[in-house]
């Protein structure tokens, strides 16, 4: 049966007798070619139906991913005839006449090739850190809606609620003295609704009314419905992220009434009242004069204050194969799904939202760019209410990375390329966004230098990239990755940017993880499966690329050996845990180094105000650079991240060369804080040792949102075998806050490789106290590096700490650590 009535895709349509909500029919999924039928959910993919009925295994379990490719090439029906042909619709696109003939090595298809002609998901196709299924199915809920043509009916189909300062444009900074605009647009299916109107209620969180009343300026044409209206600022409360102010929203009623006042369609949307901009503009004299590098700006303003932004970027699991149960955040997030922005609102998480552009170069045929165009505008108006939204991105590492390559692989093509790339990014996406929102800003990359020039006319957004760029001027955001685990460590080696965007490196994740994925004679470190598994190199096409993979295998068994004592267990299952533990360390280390460097350069002339990190976590169980494994389980560098995003820390900077430690206090605070450091220096034993650069009580302060150097000196060879334990307490207003809250942050140094280091068995003891649920874990013999609280097989729990460091022996060095959440209890997924 052939659907020939309007298809409605979403989640959130109400039932009514004249709307029939697909996903309660009864479905089939069939394959006639290999006889096979069985019973099928809606929404849905292919794998997850034939792993439903037991026709395949775990998709993700060992070496499935890649003996099931056979489901992608095969055509699959749902019983309504809805067919996705995934990666064969993409082949044969490539191959039209006209397609162009770009640069083998740009735009690695890293598994199922020509991705970057289909309108989905780009790691569906396999990326370095996900698997290829190139699912393929209903996978949204979806609704056949009946329309009465007696009478006037309509159905809303999308809608734009767009929130701003009066006067706001896109990429710019609003007056924060201007009350809100509220424009509302309602697209809808059905007969043109002659001579509409539009009314609204607006209502906070307990059901009150907060404004109500009729919007202006009514703009209507086939299909969409538009008006607007202004609210005073002293009406509604701001939202803020969290840890800067409250997550105050509201809920928007938008009615459509006929021209015989009959209400003919409703939307609902939960808002919040913000405004966030990414700051692009050149750097005004006053702040050159103290200190900050000329240049342009790069960073991210909320309400009219800047912030730095911090945390991690996150790569979601498909929907359907399991959801994430347990997120915590505290800055700036990547993010595409609805449910995910729902959450973002109510947690106060900013998200950095790409078009689905990545690592590759797209064709510009003329049915292409229409598809793209009409994606862009249902996507931007279809999530521009919520408050968490702060930046829309035209793609990933397409700046920096693919025309980089393009022009030094093919630099006779490359003006073609890069006229490409400027009318998919700058001719049809900027548009979209531009014609749809106020509020947000755009850029093409998610990389870039900025913009020259904005005047929202012909060619409005002239990028960064073609002006002079002056020696000692800084200019955008920074994308850093380095897997010569060598110089991890050298600062001299990070870039200097006004916003680290992204950086990382892979690591393994826990024991108990790769037990729910893999068979048990498969878990050692460079076994087939594993191997396999590790998308580090991309394979570049279809076939196990075993010496693209083992380099990535290398480069972590490098870095654990030259960084840490070498696991040497006799029974090989805890060797291979101590190894896939060990990496993790190196990935905490190496990220924690990072984010030190960048949160310092808020206080240095590049003024950097972010560090986002790749990534939060996995989509299955392999080496990845995910600071959350598959199962749900914290891996070191969640736990690194999550104190190094302190509001004030205490950091040590040393340079192996000249034998110089500098220690400084970072604060991302908007007001002065005022506090008292202590550094001391300890043996491997935990015996304190009293030297000159010693620091007892020293008084320090930061300002706001600021660095400074608290201490510099150079260490001679007794401090070689020596760790420093370094406090700062520092008394200080939380943004929005009238309350003096106090805060502590410790931090540790060692100026010889733990692989060198006279390590001691620290004699650490674990108890339990049942009634509070709380375990206290002492060092009793000596400093305890990288403490680690394990838990076994089919148990998820996430600590409040976790990989920290112990000193011996005083209650004052003790750890409590309690359980913070049981995520979930896992059964056998073989």
């Amino acid at each position: 049966m052939a659907l020939q009535v309007p298809l409605v895709l979403g989640d959130s349509i109400p039932s009514s007798p004249s709307i029939l909500d697909l996903s309660s029919l009864q479905w089939t999924l069939g394959n006639p070619a290999m006889d096979i039928s069985i019973p099928a959910r809606f929404p849905s993919y292919a794998h997850l139906d034939l792993y439903a009925n037991h026709v395949i295994g775990n998709p993700e379990y060992a070496l499935n991913e890649f003996n099931l490719r056979w489901i992608w090439k095969q055509n699959w029906t749902y019983t309504t005839r809805i067919e996705d042909l995934a990666p064969q619709i993409a082949e044969a696109i490539s191959k039209e006449p006209g397609q162009p003939d770009w640069p083998s090595n740009v735009g690695s298809p890293f598994v199922i090739p020509h991705r970057e002609f289909m309108r989905k998901e780009q790691n569906d196709f396999g990326w370095d850190w996900g698997p290829a299924f190139a699912p393929a199915g209903p996978w949204q809920t979806a609704f056949v809606v009946q329309l009465n043509r007696e009478q006037q009916h309509v159905h809303p189909r999308n809608a734009l609620i767009d929130i701003y300062r009066d006067g706001q444009r896109n990429n710019m900074i609003p007056d924060q003295s201007q009350p809100w605009v509220v424009n509302a647009s309602i697209d809808y299916i059905g007969e043109t609704i002659e001579d509409p109107s539009l009314t609204f209620v607006l209502k906070d969180g307990v059901n009150q009314t907060v404004a109500d009343g009729a919007l202006n300026n009514i703009t209507s044409v086939p299909g969409i419905v538009t008006g607007m209206t202004t609210i005073p600022d002293e009406t509604v409360d701001l939202w803020w992220p969290i840890g800067i102010g409250s997550q105050t929203l509201y809920w928007l009623t938008v009615e459509v009434s006929d021209q015989k006042n009959n209400t003919v369609a409703s939307v609902t949307r939960r808002v919040g009242f913000r405004t966030v901009v990414l700051n692009e503009l050149p750097v005004p004299e006053d702040e050159i004069a103290v200190g900050v590098a000329p240049g342009n700006h790069w960073h991210f303003e909320i309400n009219g204050h800047p912030f730095f932004a911090k945390e991690n970027k996150i790569a979601l699991r498909r929907r359907g194969f399991r959801e994430p149960k347990y997120v915590e955040s505290m800055g700036l997030w990547r993010v595409l799904p609805d449910y995910m922005y729902d959450a973002a609102d109510e947690m106060g998480i900013l998200l950095w939202s790409e078009f689905e552009f990545g690592d590759a170069l797209y064709p510009v045929d003329q049915g292409f760019l229409d598809n793209v165009y009409e994606e862009a505008v249902y996507q931007v108006r279809r999530v521009n209410h919520h408050p968490s939204l702060a930046y829309w991105a035209g793609g990933n590492e397409l700046e920096i990375l693919q025309l980089y390559l393009a022009k030094k692989a093919a630099p006779r093509k490359f003006p073609r390329i890069r006229a490409d790339y400027e009318t998919l990014f700058l001719s049809v996406l900027f548009p979209a966004v531009f014609e749809n929102s106020r509020s947000i800003s755009y850029a093409p990359s998610s990389t870039s230098n900025g913009f020259i020039s904005l005047n929202f006319t012909d060619a409005p957004y002239m990028p960064q990239r073609y002006g002079k760029l002056e020696p000692g001027h800084i200019y955008g955001d920074t994308d850093y990755y380095e897997y010569d685990s060598s110089v991890a460590f050298n600062n001299s080696a990070y870039p200097v940017g006004r916003f680290a965007n992204e950086f990382g490196y892979h690591s393994m994740p826990a024991l108990q993880t790769w037990q729910e994925y893999v068979p048990e004679s498969e878990l050692f470190f460079n076994s087939t499966t594993v191997i396999y598994r590790n998308r580090h190199y991309p394979p570049g096409g279809l076939d196990i690329n075993y010496p693209a993979t083992s380099e990535g295998m290398v480069e972590m068994t490098l870095a654990a050996q030259r960084w840490y004592p070498t696991p040497m267990k006799s029974d090989p299952i805890a060797n291979f845990s101590a190894w896939c533990w060990t990496t993790q360390v190196f990935q905490a280390d190496y990220y924690g180094a990072q984010i030190q460097f960048y949160r310092r350069g808020s206080g240095l002339p590049q003024r950097t105000l972010g560090s986002l990190y790749w990534q939060l976590e996995d989509q299955w169980a392999a080496p990845t650079w995910a600071g959350i494994d598959r199962a749900g389980r914290w891996k070191i560098l969640h736990y690194r991240a999550k104190d190094l995003y302190s509001n004030v820390i205490i950091s040590p900077f040393w340079n192996v060369t000249t034998r110089r430690l500098e220690l400084w206090v970072t604060s991302d605070l908007w007001e002065e804080v005022r506090g008292t450091v202590d550094a001391r220096w300890y043996t491997w034993e935990g015996e304190e040792v009293d030297l000159d650069c010693s620091l007892r009580g020293k008084e320090v302060t930061v300002g706001a949102l600021n660095s400074t150097r608290i201490f510099a000196t150079t260490l001679d060879d007794n401090a070689k075998n020596l760790i420093m334990k370094a406090n700062i307490t520092v008394a200080g207003k939380l943004p929005n806050s009238e309350e003096v809250t106090t805060l502590h942050h410790t931090n540790w140094f060692h100026a010889t490789p733990l692989s060198q280091a006279k390590l001691v068995d620290p004699g650490l003891q674990l108890t339990h106290d049942e009634e509070a649920d709380m375990f206290t874990v002492t060092a009793t013999s000596g400093v305890s590096a990288w403490t680690w609280l394990d838990t076994p097989a089919g148990v998820v729990v996430a600590f409040d700490d976790n990989g920290f460091w112990l000193a011996r022996g005083s209650l004052e060095n003790w750890a409590i650590v309690s359980f913070r959440t049981i995520l979930m209890v896992i059964g056998s997924t073989r």
